[in-house]
């Protein structure tokens, strides 16, 4: 009996022990500065700059960690759009009425606009080549 407490409490201290090592290296991870090439969405120019090309928005916030895994990747991705196809950023936190019109609930959200319209959805952290093939098809579809 002492013996299965034992390693019930080693078990649950090694869990607790990982749980707070990820937890730091979350809150570690650094804040990338934008692609030039990003838009900077907000409430008030959100429809000027979405209208008449493919934009790839990002809901997030900078409290969040897998919002700041995102940021390198979405660079990556704006560096290689061409064509009217753009990566847009909407900080949830100065941008709440944006965030429910399009029902953001988690984030990182990433909404794909064609001409304003929402035409796809992806929500938690995408890779590089899943977002790009995801734009790719609805550039072929048009």
């Amino acid at each position: 009996m002492k013996t299965t407490l034992i390693i019930s409490l080693i078990i649950i201290g090694s869990f607790a022990t990982l749980f707070l090592y990820g937890r730091a290296k979350m809150k570690s991870i650094p804040s990338v500065a934008n692609h030039n090439s990003i838009l900077e969405l907000t409430d008030k120019n959100f429809q000027f700059q979405t209208k008449d090309k493919l934009v790839l928005v990002d809901f997030w916030a900078s409290w969040c960690a897998p919002c700041r895994m995102m940021a390198p990747v979405l660079n990556e991705v704006a560096g290689e759009l061409t064509e009217d196809s753009y990566v847009g950023k909407v900080d949830v936190e100065a941008n709440q009425v944006l965030a429910q019109k399009y029902q953001v609930r988690s984030i990182p959200t990433m909404i794909l606009f064609k001409n304003g319209k929402e035409v796809s959805r992806f929500v938690g952290v995408k890779s590089k080549e899943f977002l790009l093939q995801q734009i790719k098809s609805i550039k072929k579809s048009s």
